[in-house]
């Protein structure tokens, strides 16, 4: 998969998260964003899930623009699947319908195919006994391993996710992680934002370093790690894997 940014700009009101960014990325599986807090990963992930728009630029997913028009980006976020930290499950549908809903109001699938779709891919992640229940009824490894199946029953071209696992504990993160290693290894293109960084070096082809607005490195996992190039780098991987 080949992703590129183009002369990328994004601020919020005064505060400038990139300015005129550019940079080409590309990664056979998994691509990891990691980096320290307010460095713009989450919103470099809303760019490229077309959930914000960029002030200035152009982004370019397998030569495929990301549209501006809001008519072009409906059908353009309908080919991705997107998971957030917070899960966004609705409260008052079940596990089922919360993954059947998108596939009939968006994907326009008969109602039928679209709850046979829905069950099938909850069965896949180990869920099919809670198929009724609503999220509150679930633990947090099984609201975002909901979360990841509504997002998986859409045939997405690539699966984006942002901090999946940073609202759960320790049992459930690993619940989580499990599943995204399957997806992995199923080829599905995956990019995401995480602090799980023996996930990232185990399983991303590409990590890229994220902090002040821009991308300070972008390398293969065991090199960037075992030999980061920049002092910023150096510290950040010393505090986040010290314990």
């Amino acid at each position: 998969m080949r992703l590129e940014l183009r002369e990328i700009s994004k601020r919020f009101g005064s505060h400038v998260i990139f300015e005129n960014l550019s940079v080409t990325l590309e990664f056979q599986h998994t691509l990891a964003l990691i980096g320290p807090s307010g460095g713009g990963k989450s919103t470099l992930l809303r760019l490229l899930a077309g959930l914000i728009p960029a002030d200035s630029g152009t982004i370019l997913f397998d030569g495929r623009i990301v549209p501006h028009r809001e008519n072009d980006l409906r059908a353009y976020r309908a080919s991705l699947g997107i998971v957030f930290q917070a899960f966004n499950l609705f409260p008052h549908l079940s596990a089922l319908e919360n993954i059947s809903l998108p596939l009939r109001q968006v994907h326009g699938l008969d109602p039928n195919v679209a709850s046979a779709r829905a069950f099938e891919v909850l069965d896949r992640f180990h869920l099919a006994d809670h198929a009724s229940k609503r999220p509150s009824a679930l633990s947090g490894g099984q609201r975002q391993r909901v979360a990841i199946a509504r997002a998986v029953a859409i045939q997405p071209k690539v699966l984006l996710f942002d901090e999946p696992t940073s609202a759960l504990d320790p049992e459930m993160t690993a619940e989580v992680l499990d599943v995204l290693t399957d997806l992995r290894n199923e080829g599905t293109p995956l990019i995401l934002v995480t602090h799980e960084m023996g996930f990232a070096r185990r399983m991303a082809d590409q990590v890229a370093f994220v902090a002040q607005g821009k991308l300070l490195e972008v390398r293969a996992p065991e090199p960037f790690f075992e030999n980061p190039g920049l002092p910023d780098i150096q510290r950040f991987l010393q505090r986040v894997l010290r314990y």
